[in-house]
């Protein structure tokens, strides 16, 4: 199993965020070329408030967001656009790429708001995040357009649509 998730919110089991967890992860480990069975990804089914303590403690921003990611190591290039460099295992021969949490009712709020069921919204969401974890980022029009380069791949060979077209 690539992901451990706990839930704090009972609501997310509505839509199965273990099962959804683990398929965008698997999508994200092939698309990176990484073998699923090597990945570990701890993932929190959480509510607004708690992910807003989560934003204010980690980033200083103490509101809610649909979903924080905190990566094991920073994979990260410092050359906008440059794909990020890959995980290494560690010394079980595992990667252990991190952990990503996620808030309900920001999460449905949007899914509500572009008319997409919640657990579509939450696959993108949860894509998005491993994408962190391995690197990606938006800061710059360069890494965004490279990360949502690669989420609407992922998503797309997942069945999903492209979650940035109107």
């Amino acid at each position: 199993m690539v992901t451990d998730v706990r839930l704090e919110d009972p609501r997310w089991e509505s839509c199965d965020l273990d099962g959804l967890c683990e398929r965008a992860a698997i999508a994200v480990c092939a698309w990176a070329g990484l073998d699923p069975d090597l990945v570990e990804i701890t993932v929190l089914g959480c509510d607004d408030a708690r992910i807003a303590v989560l934003n204010a403690e980690f980033r200083e921003k103490p509101q809610p967001t649909n979903v924080l990611s905190w990566p094991e190591e920073d994979l990260s290039s410092d050359t906008p656009g440059a794909v990020p460099e890959a995980p290494e295992t560690n010394f079980e021969g595992v990667y252990a790429l991190g952990d990503i949490a996620i808030a309900w009712e920001t999460c449905e709020a949007e899914a509500r708001a572009a008319n997409k069921p919640v657990q579509d919204h939450a696959t993108h969401l949860i894509v998005h995040a491993v994408l962190h974890l391995l690197g990606y980022d938006h800061i710059c029009n360069e890494d965004a357009n490279l990360m949502e380069t690669a989420e609407v791949e992922i998503l797309g060979h997942l069945g999903l649509e492209n979650p940035y077209s109107d």
